[in-house]
């Protein structure tokens, strides 16, 4: 079983409710952190890392010396990462231009080159680390290299250690961009974490086309539920939209989560809350498969 927990802005409380369900489950959960930008279900699980591996990407290059500057290889790029800088008359002074933070690593452009001047070389562009926890939860973190502009393929890379014989906990990036939609895709429950304000509204809305979109069931958790208006509800009701779990606003409960420690352990009575939670996530999924 695979649970995406997800928001459509950040700050919604969304990592709170991922890890909180993840050890709510203990041993039989896998907790992977999709949020490889800036990951930080670790601070809370405090997993060991037993295992860390580079996750490379192919990039092209090229030997200029070989090139004819046809401009094939620009024209076959999809994603206008390439530009051909065609020579003079009777002179080498041409160039190839490539753009990395667009280039997709698709290969077309060594494919179409007649001259064989394209290649690719290995570039890393993060990595994933892998551990568990003190209470027996499988972590799984991707973890951005700076500077690094795509996120997508490290979120594939991290998906590839779902776990088919356990229940997988994936922590979403916030928003509804290309890595989330990479991310929620597959899944067969998507979790969405909102507050009741007209932002935390507005990108609910965007979240649940998304998952609509990609036909995936969902169902909503609101955090901080009594410091905004009954709109969040409303629309809920509206959409057909099961709200899941409200959380109140707690002063104890912000000042537990700035000091890395998880809502389970500062307030143990939500264990049984999110396993009831988990419960019901099992049932809508049970039943939307008859």
């Amino acid at each position: 079983m695979i649970i995406t927990v997800a928001s459509g802005k950040g700050g919604t409380g969304k990592t709170l409710v991922s890890t909180s369900l993840a050890l709510s489950l203990g041993k039989d959960a896998v907790f992977l952190d999709c949020d490889v930008e800036e990951p930080n279900g670790y601070i809370f699980l405090k997993p060991d890392i037993t295992e860390n591996i580079k996750i490379y990407l192919p990039q092209p290059g090229v030997d200029i010396e070989k090139c004819n500057f046809c401009g094939k290889c620009a024209s076959a790029c999809l994603f206008n990462a390439i530009a051909v800088i065609k020579p003079e008359t009777g002179k080498r002074n041409g160039n190839v231009l490539f753009f990395h933070e667009m280039c997709q690593s698709c290969g077309a452009c060594v494919l179409v080159c007649p001259q064989k001047a394209i290649y690719e070389k290995r570039s890393e562009k993060g990595e994933v680390e892998k551990g568990v926890t003190k209470n027996g939860v499988s972590f799984v973190q991707g973890r951005l290299k700076p500077s690094e502009a795509k996120s997508v393929p490290l979120v594939k890379a991290v998906k590839k250690h779902v776990n088919v014989n356990k229940i997988n906990i994936i922590d979403s990036s916030p928003g509804t961009s290309c890595p989330v939609v990479q991310t929620v895709k597959d899944s067969d429950f998507c979790l969405l974490v909102t507050e009741p304000t007209p932002f935390g509204l507005n990108d609910l809305r965007l979240a649940v086309e998304m998952t609509r979109v990609l036909a995936v069931p969902v169902g909503v958790v609101i955090n901080r539920f009594d410091i905004g208006d009954n709109s969040v509800q409303e629309y809920c009701l509206k959409e057909n939209l099961p709200v899941l779990l409200s959380i109140p606003f707690k002063k104890d409960i912000a000042v537990a989560y700035s000091k890395g420690i998880p809502l389970i352990e500062s307030f143990p009575e939500y264990r049984k809350i999110f396993k009831k939670l988990f419960k019901d996530i099992s049932d809508i999924i049970v039943q939307g498969k008859k």
